[in-house]
């Protein structure tokens, strides 16, 4: 599988597109942040 056809969403933080990575690949439906540090803003997601 190529990178381009990996799926992607947005961060509920911070609005930017993040792509699956094989670590998340049991908890995808879980991911919600894109990283660390928007997991532990507390604002207004976007």
């Amino acid at each position: 599988m190529r990178k381009g056809d990996l799926p992607s969403r947005p961060c509920l933080a911070c609005g930017r597109p993040f792509t699956w990575r094989r670590k998340w690949e049991k908890v995808w439906d879980e991911v919600k942040y894109c990283s660390d540090r928007c997991r532990s803003q507390k604002i207004t997601p976007v």
